[in-house]
């Protein structure tokens, strides 16, 4: 191959370059895209915010813990616990895992087994698992108490934390009365 093929070759890998960037310039300039002040929706949100520990506020969603409550059953809270035994025991003297026992916990000051070395966000946290705080808690622990220890992602489905506070909350020397 001479010079003068290889100048062809190069001349026209340039023209193609040259006409895919003159066209885009030229399709800028036909269909001129008018560009918001302010690039996407801004969408209000009303929070309220809970007194806390020295950890940052955060935004507590305000849900009707009786129709929450009759949603579940201790039976689906038993099989539902099966994925909290891992790190917790049910049993009453039960001895602490990973995680601490949860015999008595409704009711419970939050941080408030003795025998187990809670991380400092919840041994400040200064209030009782009650049915709302346990709701809470087990939608989704890390993001609900930031600091927590628990990795745990969380249960969505209302119908299973339900569950799960009951069976608790059976799970008890004083079981509370159901709201």
């Amino acid at each position: 191959m001479d010079s003068f093929e290889l100048n062809k070759i190069i001349a026209a890998i340039l023209m193609v370059a040259l006409l895919v960037i003159g066209l885009g310039k030229i399709a800028d300039g036909v269909f001129h895209v008018k560009k918001p002040r302010n690039p996407g929706y801004q969408v209000e949100v009303e929070s309220q915010l809970t007194s806390g520990t020295s950890q940052a506020a955060e935004v507590v969603e305000k849900i009707n813990i009786i129709a929450l409550m009759a949603l579940g059953d201790v039976a689906s809270g038993e099989k539902i616990f099966k994925k909290c035994a891992a790190c917790h025991s049910i049993n009453k003297g039960g001895k602490n895992k990973i995680g601490p026992a949860l015999y008595n916990v409704v009711g419970r000051a939050v941080g408030g087994a003795d025998d187990y070395k809670y991380s400092k966000t919840l041994a400040s946290y200064g209030k009782e698992w009650t049915f709302e705080e346990l709701n809470g808690f087990l939608q989704k622990p890390a993001s609900y108490l930031k600091g927590t220890k628990m990795s745990y992602a969380g249960l969505r489905k209302e119908k299973d934390r339900a569950s799960i506070i009951k069976y608790l909350n059976q799970n008890s020397d004083n079981p509370k009365l159901l709201p």
